[in-house]
């Protein structure tokens, strides 16, 4: 039996790299699911890859409270319940030093990364306890676990929602709802890419061998091996598994 039958799920940053690749994972394992994210084309590009009777999407901003609200609703209307919360939208920002680093770049991937998690599980609790629990599944990040030089805002956004998850998995534990990040990296997705070219400016492969040559399995992962991980998560396998980080980063965090 597949290991989703019936179940619906929410996935935001849904359109593309881990998002995406979870979207098929989840619909060849029986889920049907709601995909999140700002870029309409994409999305109506993966529903319309995925099929109209097992996928549908939201075009929403997570880091607006109303947009938030707007795609839990969707969901109920749609399907009646939500048991699986893939809370994955996320950004990069931009490469540079902490006295360097912009003030708007640093407030959108706070906004991005810490609000839009924060505002989706403010949304989505309420809706999961009254159907009887549910899997909640956080990306963070290696960068969750450890420091970065150049990238500090994304780093502590991904060690915020790390904060996050443990508090949630305690408060949720009674509601029968578990609370987990995955924490990826290098995964091959366009994030990895913008983050090689902001480290060496127009030579972005020798970003991308230096990455790769720090990885014990010396390669990047790709955003089906991370599906492979939320979908265990996601499905009763976990299920006495919450308040947990998850790395999946091919041996970096073990440095």
């Amino acid at each position: 039996m597949a290991r989703l039958t019936g179940k619906i799920a929410i996935i935001t940053g849904g359109a593309a790299g881990i998002g995406l690749a979870t979207a098929r994972l989840f619909k060849a394992e029986g889920a049907k699911v709601l995909l999140v994210d700002v870029q309409q084309d994409a999305l109506a590009a993966a529903v319309a890859e995925l099929g109209e009777s097992h996928a549908s999407a939201v075009v929403a901003d997570v880091s607006d409270p109303p947009q938030v609200n707007a795609y839990v609703k969707a969901a109920l209307d749609r399907h009646g319940r939500i048991d699986v919360f893939f809370n994955n939208a996320g950004i990069e920002g931009s490469v540079h030093s902490i006295v360097d680093y912009p003030l708007a770049m640093f407030d959108r991937v706070m906004a991005v990364n810490v609000r839009g998690v924060w505002l989706g599980m403010q949304a989505v609790i309420p809706a999961m306890t009254k159907t009887g629990g549910g899997s909640i599944i956080i990306t963070s990040s290696l960068g969750g676990l450890k420091g970065m030089p150049k990238m500090a805002p994304y780093i502590a956004a991904k060690h915020a929602v790390v904060g996050i998850m443990r508090s949630a998995a305690l408060e949720c534990a009674p509601l029968n709802i578990r609370v987990n990040t995955i924490n990826p990296s290098p995964i091959a997705t366009r994030m990895i890419a913008a983050i090689e070219a902001g480290y060496a400016p127009g030579a972005p492969d020798k970003a991308k061998a230096r990455i790769a040559a720090g990885v014990p399995l010396r390669r990047y992962g790709t955003p089906e091996e991370v599906a492979q991980l939320v979908l265990f998560l996601a499905s009763d396998e976990s299920s006495y598994c919450t308040g947990t980080t998850f790395p999946i980063d091919g041996g970096m965090s073990a440095a």
